[in-house]
């Protein structure tokens, strides 16, 4: 099979794989790089997922690009402004023409003696050799979502649709809506839908903590149109790390506190005597799960009109008119969106082996958030789960450069993270959350101590890769004779 050779592949063409191709070309110059993607198109999730009201549920300015500032006036986005500043910020920084479309990594092979990966393409349709693999394709599974069967599905009588795959011709104007779930995806669609829609109605087994912040924020507004571009960029870019870094930590430390400053903020936003118990009153802590942003208190405002409306209820069944809950009631519905969840995966679904070893994720620990141990030369891009997904990127992106360059410079061509000794182990992700409880066995761990502890936490994480040394826990390989890579 005929292949060709990069320095450095990078796999999608997402938010993280254009920040990880901007960091490699001007931080390590005459490196050959090239970025492979799944999908026809650039975007990753932005471009899979098209259903109304899609949106960013962290501000653009950090979700954003450090090196391209976000010039709208909506610091929360929608899907097709997102899609449109990664696909021009490609354009403009000249990465776009270094994207192979439909090209899907099905497999990566590592041999020690020759120092490379060989990624294998479509199941064998043809492959790639590089020296470094960095693997940009985000940890949702594309092809698939989480969709339980729930008893006497087949028995409804209009459509029931998830929307990681919504319809473009579904039409609800005028129709009666049940949307189940109330994580992120539920919490977007239904003011979003309540708009033409005859009637929505979020089902909800139990509740998320929602907050909610302006569409626009106007201390950015002031900033874009008073101060240098650059200037407004960092600005508003430092107080909104800072701001939620510090929320956050205030919800960690101090729950109780939280709990109640949470639910008075849904209180002042809803009718006078409505159930904020139990429709609004989750059972856990603040951030043991993810916090569900709510623009503009769209959700609360579509509520308040009496558009649509929360039921907190176990489903007992499906029947062609609606859905049965538990003890009798009955709500009558045109079309359900199953809004159940995401499925979770570890580098695009792709088989992994080192000196034919086949590498299982979960028996895996963590480097410093982008690498596994014992897997050598190869990177990942793992956001936060309590910010946004492109500043530890972005950090990531920045760390790879850092080994890479710290490669060259000493002559070596493999870099391998080693954890030395036992200890304790965490999920790599610590939430709650359905969605990554299901996906638990699949993922790696994180020890307790850095390098291998993945914090929540971007300004320790932003010194730790500033002044940090580039290869502690790991172990360098020189290059063999006439093998320069990577």
């Amino acid at each position: 099979m005929e292949s060709e050779h990069f320095d450095v592949l990078i796999v999608g063409a997402g938010l993280s794989g254009v920040d990880a191709a901007y960091r490699v070309r001007t931080s390590c110059p005459g490196r050959s790089w090239a970025i492979v993607e799944a999908r026809a198109c650039m975007g990753g999730t932005w471009d899979l997922f098209r259903y109304p009201g899609i949106r960013s549920d962290s501000d653009m300015f950090t979700l954003g690009f450090p090196f391209r500032p976000w010039n709208e006036d909506r610091s929360i986005a929608d899907g097709p402004s997102i899609r449109r500043y990664i696909e021009e910020s490609a354009a403009e920084l000249g990465i776009d023409r270094a994207v192979r479309y439909g090209q899907r990594v099905t497999a990566a092979r590592w041999v020690s003696r020759t120092a490379r990966w060989t990624v294998e393409i479509n199941d064998g349709e043809r492959a790639y050799t590089c020296g470094f693999l960095y693997m940009c394709s985000g940890y949702y599974r594309y092809d698939q979502a989480h969709t339980p069967e729930f008893p006497g599905q087949d028995s409804f009588a209009g459509p029931v649709v998830h929307p990681q795959f919504w319809p473009e011709e579904l039409d609800y104007a005028g129709k009666r809506v049940v949307v189940i779930g109330s994580g992120a995806t539920a919490v977007t669609l239904v003011p979003a839908l309540a708009g033409t829609a005859a009637h929505v109605t979020m089902l909800q087994r139990s509740p998320s903590y929602m907050t909610s912040l302006p569409g626009t924020d106007p201390l950015a507004s002031w900033a874009n149109r008073r101060l240098p571009a650059p200037l407004a960029h960092r600005l508003n870019r430092a107080r909104s790390i800072v701001f939620t870094q510090a929320f956050y930590q205030f919800c960690r430390r101090f729950p109780g506190a939280a709990r109640r400053a949470l639910r008075r903020m849904t209180e002042a936003q809803l009718p006078d005597g409505y159930p904020v118990d139990p429709h609004f009153t989750p059972s856990y802590d603040p951030w043991d799960q993810r916090m569900c942003l709510v623009p503009d208190g769209d959700l609360f405002k579509a509520v308040a009109s009496g558009r649509a409306s929360v039921c907190t209820a176990t489903i007992d069944r499906i029947v062609p008119t609606g859905v049965r809950l538990r003890g009798g009631r009955e709500v009558e519905a045109d079309i359900l969106v199953s809004a159940t969840g995401l499925q979770l995966q570890m580098v695009g679904g792709a088989t992994l082996t080192v000196d034919d070893r086949e590498v299982t994720p979960a028996d895996t620990f963590v480097y410093r958030g982008c690498m596994l141990s014992g897997v050598p030369n190869l990177a990942l891009s793992i956001g936060y789960a309590n910010a946004s997904w492109t500043l530890r990127a972005d950090l990531s992106a920045r760390y790879v450069c850092r080994l890479l360059n710290h490669m060259v410079a000493h002559g070596y061509s493999t870099a391998t993270p080693v954890k030395r000794g036992g200890g304790t182990s965490r999920p790599l992700l610590d939430l709650s959350s359905g969605y990554i409880r299901r996906a638990e066995a699949a993922l790696p761990r994180q020890g307790e101590a850095s390098p291998w502890r993945v914090r929540q936490n971007y300004i320790l994480d932003y010194l730790s890769e500033r002044f940090s040394a580039v290869g502690a826990d790991m172990h360098f390989a020189s290059a063999p004779a006439g093998n320069p890579d990577p």
